[in-house]
């Protein structure tokens, strides 16, 4: 067996790999770089099918890094973001972006797992990795996004039904919630929570607009595996430790023996704990974490 581990450890690491790991982009999208000759190692041209070992240097985009060093792991941090910040780098009205308060990496950058508009809150995760944020954005892995919603009127019977069964067409094609639970609410306003597999613009708000339920507050608490941390504040952020970087990996199937991440992400063992009944509030504490902004933490994960 130890043989066999060795062999493995001999063969290193697929280029592609390592460097949508460190966050260039996707493994197709670091393919097409090596193709298009945008890539060295150790100061030769990369050839695609290439596998790199500790101590290796890849040098892409005028970027540096080196095989096996710590700062090339995965990171992911998350962020409790205030409605009026725009997650986007560029922005031609000079709003405050979530990436202003972010810290700096040396070499690597910071990767926005899907967005929330200007008005909503909630849960944004970030990360380094451009595989992992492949995995968690595409539409095939069918990922499970959770909000409380505040509309201004009460849903009937009929259009609960609707949503949950039949469904909506919107401008950009049908829309179905996977689970909508009333969560009661006082005069005008009421609470709702929704949880639904997509993330296309705007589309909570959009399908309650669709029924005449204008939307007054929207709040993203859960994506996937990770809840927003019940006791994080707006504004501030997160990061998971080692071990919940690890778990979120595996269940995308990020290792050399997970090929069907959508499928795992399925598994009732890895399904991450329910979030609380109240109304627009945040899951479940866990009494063993303390949450304090940019530290690590397993903030968010269940175990």
């Amino acid at each position: 067996m130890n043989d066999e581990i060795e062999q493995e450890q001999d063969q290193g690491e697929k280029l592609q790999k390592v460097l949508a790991q460190a966050g260039f982009g996707s493994r197709r999208a670091m393919e097409e770089w090596i193709v298009a000759g945008r890539v060295s190692v150790n100061g030769e041209p990369a050839t695609l099918g290439m596998r790199v070992f500790e101590g290796d240097l890849i040098r892409a985009e005028r970027r540096t890094i080196r095989v096996g060093e710590r700062e090339n792991t995965p990171r992911i941090l998350l962020y409790h973001k205030p409605e009026g910040e725009i997650v986007s780098r560029d922005d031609p009205k000079h709003r405050a972006t979530v990436f202003d308060k972010l810290p700096k990496l040396r070499g690597q950058k910071w990767i926005a797992i899907g967005r929330l508009d200007f008005n909503t809150c909630g849960l944004l995760i970030f990360t380094t990795s451009g595989e992992l944020a492949n995995r968690l954005m595409h539409p095939r892995f069918e990922i499970e996004r959770e909000y409380a919603v505040r509309i201004q009127g009460t849903m009937t019977p009929e259009q609960m039904n609707q949503v949950l069964k039949e469904g909506l067409v919107l401008d950009d094609g049908p829309v179905k919630f996977e689970k909508l639970e009333d969560q009661g609410g006082e005069g005008f306003n009421h609470w709702y929570k929704v949880m639904l597999k997509e993330g296309r613009n705007r589309i909570v708000r959009r399908t309650f607009d669709a029924l005449g339920l204008p939307v007054s507050r929207l709040m993203r608490v859960r994506f996937g595996l990770v809840n927003l941390p019940p006791r994080l504040k707006r504004g501030a952020m997160a990061e998971l430790g080692s071990g919940e970087v690890a778990q979120v990996l595996e269940w995308v199937g990020m290792d050399e023996t997970a090929e069907t991440p959508a499928k795992q992400a399925s598994e009732p063992e890895i399904r991450p704990a329910m979030v609380r009944k109240t109304p627009g509030a945040a899951p479940a504490p866990n009494r063993r974490r303390r949450n304090t902004p940019i530290r690590k933490s397993s903030a968010g994960v269940k175990r």
